[in-house]
């Protein structure tokens, strides 16, 4: 059993050799067959003695953790499946799963922190392994990915378990994700119950055409240490879907004034984005070692048009590697721009400038132009140098042929 990445259009396609990852994502399997497959970033709280009070403490859980012996898809032991991480001084997060007749759950989740980590648990005056367990409320439908963009906090006596970015199936049909998927309710954004008297008789009307280009909004995110994110730039969301036996496209554009929020530290920053019927996460990375940042993952929850097939559709990419810039130094494309998410979904983005993690103030650093703009200036200039190469050729001739001319006469 080891950590593995690139299973399925969910999952990370590969550990990016030198990138510094926020998701981690792990595999149990026996005999060849894989039984659990999960993506997510956790961040843990926990509270313990210090030497003259308490103190909290919060850390996340890192990218090299690992799967450890004790994961088993409970075949052989005729038990249940179990997926465990360790990672650092003996610490380990533990998911016990739950098979129901149509459904499958996290029966129990079970935090093992070991507070003699000075490392982590500075100036305690507690020592050895210390555990934390509570039933969970993570649950899907058998043969479909559990999927949880938004944060989902479990909380237990001296410790708070926050998962984001989940993407988790146990009981696999095969070795890799479903298609099919199963939302969290932090994802889902409540509706309101339809009347039951004065119902209107007629249909309602189709919601307009977007134009070409949506409008340009503004998003700004602060941290502990200041703005951690700052963008402007114009959204728009393809979703393709089957009704009557067709494939038709949903198109839908963000508006400069989209509902916003977000998080961040000093290694990602999340940008959540919401309409009525749509969420669009944006989760940026950065990696030290190049001193670049750029988009890893972004999600997309959609309510789809009532002659659709299905009345969602939702997925998770975590594996990009766009809108790359130096750290200090903002993205700026006024070409649009493509960023598939899946094979039935993207995201286009129009006049953008964005910078995230380091600021000098709150204004952007200097800037840095896209591939796509660097393209479209080249043709001009390209074209510009052809014709003025042409246009001294031209002259060059016209002047050789005219001293050629005067030599042909001599003077009387």
């Amino acid at each position: 059993m080891a950590a593995r990445s690139g299973r399925g259009l969910l999952l990370l396609t590969a550990v990016l050799l030198g990138l510094l990852q926020s998701f981690s994502t792990f595999e149990v399997k026996e005999d060849d067959n894989v039984c659990i497959l999960a993506n997510f970033s956790v961040e843990f709280t926990v509270e313990y003695e210090a030497k003259s009070h308490k103190e909290n403490k919060s850390f996340e859980l890192p990218h090299n953790a690992t799967v450890l012996n004790i994961s088993s898809c409970g075949k052989k032991e005729k038990s249940t499946p179990v997926l465990a991480v360790g990672f650092g001084k003996g610490h380990s997060l533990i998911l016990d799963f739950e098979k129901g007749e149509s459904s499958y759950s996290v029966k129990n989740l079970t935090f093992k922190y070991n507070v003699s980590d000075t490392s982590i648990f500075p100036n305690s005056t507690e020592k050895g392994i210390k555990e934390a367990t509570s039933e969970t409320d993570m649950h899907a439908s058998l043969n479909t990915t559990y999927t949880c963009i938004h944060n989902h906090r479990i909380t237990m006596a001296n410790v708070t378990v926050l998962f984001s970015h989940v993407t988790l199936e146990a009981y696999l049909a095969s070795n890799n994700f479903s298609h099919n998927h199963t939302v969290c309710k932090e994802d889902l954004k409540p509706t309101t119950a339809a009347p039951t008297t004065n119902v209107p008789t007629t249909t309602s009307q189709a919601p307009p055409t977007p134009s070409k280009n949506p409008d340009v909004g503004h998003y700004n995110l602060t941290g502990h240490n200041g703005t951690c994110l700052l963008a402007l730039m114009a959204l728009q969301l393809n979703v393709t879907y089957k009704a009557n036996n067709k494939t038709k496209l949903d198109v839908l554009n963000f508006p400069s004034n989209t509902t916003y929020s977000g998080t961040c530290n000093n290694v990602s920053v999340t940008l959540n984005m919401s309409l009525d019927s749509a969420w669009l996460v944006f989760h940026f990375v950065q990696n030290t070692s190049i001193d670049k940042y750029f988009l890893q993952g972004v999600g997309i929850n959609i309510d789809l048009p009532s002659e659709s097939l299905e009345p969602k559709y939702s997925v998770m990419n975590n594996s990009l590697s766009e809108l790359k810039a130096t750290v200090g130094k903002s993205y700026k494309c006024f070409s649009e721009e493509h960023i598939w998410v899946s094979e039935r979904a993207s995201v286009n983005l129009f006049n953008v400038q964005l910078q995230a993690f380091k600021f000098e103030g709150n204004s952007f650093g200097a800037v840095e132009e896209c591939q796509l703009d660097e393209n479209n200036m080249l043709i001009p200039i390209i074209v510009g140098a052809a014709l003025a190469g042409l246009v001294l050729i031209v002259l060059i001739a016209y002047l050789i042929g005219r001293k050629r001319s005067h030599a042909g006469y001599q003077t009387i």
